[in-house]
């Protein structure tokens, strides 16, 4: 059974960072493109950063670069998203995915989630 875990989300103030792991089992971690993507109350589920099988390669929305970092450990099976200069829009659901096909920024070309860990930035 596959199973992504995201932990480290919690309460900052803007300006403020965060880091976000996803530990990942029931699956060869090291075959998988690893993203992360984040839901705001009412709107869709948006991308964020993903990571390469080797995590040579990192993409990133625009809203993310310069300020969040993407990476994997794969001896841990964990992917970590490192969040600097936290803005309140940045306050959102975050899940973890992993998908076989590799890069992309389409949600549903992903194949296992986990269940969110929620960031919220006072302004």
């Amino acid at each position: 059974q596959v199973r992504l875990v995201e932990s480290g989300g919690g309460l900052v103030q803007a300006g403020g960072s965060l880091s976000l792991s996803c530990a990942a089992s029931g699956l060869t971690f090291n075959t998988y493109f690893m993203a992360w993507f984040r839901q705001a109350p009412g709107l869709e589920r948006t991308f964020v950063a993903a990571v390469s099988y080797g995590g040579g390669a990192r993409y990133y929305a625009d809203s993310a670069k310069g300020r969040f970092t993407i990476s994997r450990d794969n001896a841990k099976n964990t992917a970590y998203l490192q969040m600097n200069s936290l803005r309140p829009e940045d306050t959102a659901v975050y899940y973890c995915a992993a998908g076989r096909g590799g890069y992309t920024n389409y949600e549903h070309d992903y194949d296992y989630w986990g269940q969110g860990t929620q960031v919220t930035v006072s302004s």
